[in-house]
Parts: structure tokens; sequence; C-alpha cells
């Protein structure tokens, strides 16, 4: 056993907002990491993240085995369940209860900004009520739009799913011919979307276009950059986030869809994009009316490109498990409140930091400059250089015949 430096109480683990595949290594690596210390009484898990905590729905996670914590640790999903709870004063203050009632001192949070934020709150809360609660955030997000953070855990392992899903589809679509687009995550930053170039072998490789929140989305320019691609390489693929918008910010999934007729929003007030097919479904009209162009056909990922079994980073998954790891050592030994964050140094290796929780709490992380070509439709070497190392070893690559030509008879 470790000695802590904390008074003796329980750790309390918890996830929130979206799933992720590696989701659970953070939680496993909290939870195996805090039963070595000696003042920790019990680990909990909530159920169902900050809900489970005003419901007192907790389980023992001390009582886990570590053969079945390690099994967990490598499914996808959240195996505590989650919640869109965007929990204002009043709720944390309940929280904050329930804590002190279970003589918890550490609440180890894994979730992005927003759940950032409500450790904030419930940390400022503790301090106001003189109790000695420790709030450590563990970075969790697909969207990788943490700031303070060169990525974050969850993205890694979404952004190879996306890249070999367009190796898939780019050999799919240059065998029939036509244009596809496919609509991949991303309300406000284009990470993900962005990493559908990754996988490109070759120059005529799609996406041939990529279309992201950071940059203005304008149907005429939208043609035009089709009908240029479609006429160069004699087909076209096209990856867009679901968060476009025009020069106005207006949504285009609302603009040319019925969204305006929706009125399913989360608890931010934000329109449901996911699981939706209506901004393709919108674009493929546009293109057919306004293009020569007999096949367009368009897909969305949706849900599935958050925790796909089957197409996981091992470098997501080790640098899920220190982020939980790290979680527990700035709160046992530092007695520290804050977020992990995630540098990247060399070519590629990472070290990890605490912090404030206001420095992410809320905020969003957009793609610098520097990762977008100057006409806003497509990534630069930049980017690719970027996200390479995060997709883990064994990435597939997609080759081409070489067409040795036989000489015509009949049709010299």
């Amino acid at each position: 056993m470790i000695m802590g430096s904390l008074e003796r109480g329980k750790v309390l683990v918890a996830q929130g907002g979206g799933p992720t595949a590696v989701i659970n290594q953070s939680m496993v690596g909290a939870v195996l990491e805090a039963r070595k210390f000696s003042n920790v009484e019990f680990v909990y898990g909530a159920m169902n993240g900050v809900r489970g905590i005003i419901n007192e729905d907790f389980v023992n996670l001390s009582k886990e085995t570590t053969h079945n914590l390690e099994m967990v640790a490598n499914t996808p999903s959240s195996a505590l369940g989650s919640t869109r709870d965007k929990p204002d004063l009043k709720y944390c203050q309940e929280m904050l209860k329930v804590l002190q009632a279970h003589n918890i001192n550490c609440f180890l949070y894994i979730g992005g900004n927003d759940s950032s934020d409500t450790l904030r709150i419930i940390s400022e809360e503790a301090q106001k009520a003189g109790y000695p609660l420790r709030c450590i955030h563990i970075p969790k997000t697909i969207d990788n739009d943490l700031l303070y953070n060169d990525h974050t855990p969850g993205f890694p392992s979404a952004a190879r799913f996306v890249s070999q899903a367009f190796i898939g589809l780019n050999r799919d679509n240059w065998a029939i011919g036509g244009v596809f687009m496919t609509v991949v995550m991303g309300r406000n930053s284009g990470f993900l979307t962005a990493s559908a170039a990754a996988g490109k072998s070759l120059s005529e490789d799609g996406p041939h276009l990529i279309y992201m929140p950071e940059r203005a989305f304008k149907l005429d320019s939208f043609y035009s950059d089709i009908k240029q691609a479609h006429e160069k390489y004699g087909h076209c693929v096209i990856a867009l986030s679901e968060g476009i918008r025009d020069t106005d910010g207006t949504l285009i999934a609302e603009k040319l869809s019925y969204m305006d007729k929706i009125n399913e929003v989360d608890a931010h007030g934000n329109k449901q994009l996911s699981g939706s097919g209506s901004l393709g479904d919108a674009l493929v009209a546009k293109v057919k009316e306004n293009l020569n162009i007999k096949r367009v056909r368009a897909d969305t990922l949706g849900y599935i490109q958050r925790s796909f079994i089957g197409c996981v980073s091992d470098v997501d998954q080790r640098e899920a498990r220190e982020v939980g790891e790290k979680a527990v050592h700035y709160a046992m030994w530092d007695k520290r409140s804050g977020t992990v964050t995630i540098q990247r140094t060399g070519f590629y290796s990472v070290e990890y930091s605490l912090k404030p929780l206001d420095y992410v709490a809320g905020k969003t992380r957009y793609m610098p400059d520097e990762f977008i070509n100057d006409e806003g439709n497509n990534v630069t070497d930049a980017f690719r250089m970027y996200v390479r190392p995060l997709l883990g070893s064994g990435f597939p690559s997609a080759y081409n015949l070489r067409k040795h030509p036989v000489d015509k008879i009949l049709n010299r």
C-alpha cells in the first residue's frame, strides 16, 4: 500500500458526456491506482454521471476484481453509464451534500469541457463550505476540443475509425464513380472530420474535399469545388462536419433541412445533429440540382464512430489509462484540484500536467489555422503530421493496381 497525504476517506469516479472507445481505460486506471493508497477507504463509482450522485446511485469499485476491471478497460463506452445533465449551482450544491454524507474527499470526473465546469463549481462550493474535497477532471472527448491539450483521450480512436472508413469509401467511390459525401461528428471543432485525410496514400485519393466548422460554408463554392474535383479525378469524396455553418453562423443542417421543425435539444440548448441523415440528404439534393452529375450519394457516420470496438488506437488506450492514474497522483500526493492535460514532446511522446479547472471549463478549442488550407476545403500536411502518430500501430494502407495495358486489336 502507498501512504497518501489526504485524510482517510473515499474516492468517487464518474463518467460524463458522450462515451468513447477508451473512457473505461481512464476509469480503470483511476480505480486501480486509488486502491493502492492506504488512506482510501473505498473507491466508488457513480452510475450515470452526476445524476448518479444526486440519486446516491453508487457502486463499490473496491470490490471489483482486478481481472474484471482490466477486461472492462478494453471494452468501449461508459461502464458506469453517463448523462447529458448540465448541473447549475443548485444542482452542484446538492451533489456536494451527497459527497459530504458519504465522506468522499476525492472526486474524479471523466468528461469534456462541461464536465470540467461542473467540477469547477463543486470545488468552489466545497472551499466555501470548508470541506476538504479534491476535484480532478480527467479529459475525454472525441471532438478533441479541450484547451491546453495537444489532444484528448477518445479522439485518436475515433479518428482512426473515421480515417479507415474513408479509405474504404474512397476505394468504393473510385470503383463506381460519382460524388460521395459523408457527415462526421463535430459541432464546433473540425478535428474529427479532418481525420478523414489521415489514410490518404496518393494525392488522388479521397477525401478530395473536407469542410469543417472553423470555416464558413458557402454553397456556391461547394458546387465549384465538387465540379473541379470530379473533373480532375473522375470521382469525388467529401468529408463534412455536422456543425458546418454559413457566413452568418447558421447551421447548414438547419438552413437546408427541416431542423427548424425539430424541437429535440440537449441540456445545453443545442439542436440534435447526430443520429440524423438530414444534412447529407439535403446536400445531395442541392448538388443534383446544380451539377450535372448523375450519381450523388451521402452517408452519416453517426454514433458508430464513438465506441467502435474493432478500431481502437493503442496510443489512445495507453494515454487514457495514464490520465486516470495521474489524476489520482495529483489528488493524493499534491492535494490539488484541477484538470489533467496532455502535452506532446519530441516527434511523438507525451507528458502530463495539471491546470486549473477554469482553464478548460466551458471553453472550446478549434482547429488552428495551420491545419486548414487557404481555400478552407481541406487540411494541410501539418495536420496529417499531427494526427498520424495518434492513430496507433497497425494502421492499414490501400493499394492500386499498376495497370499494365494490353494492346487493343479491334479498337486500335
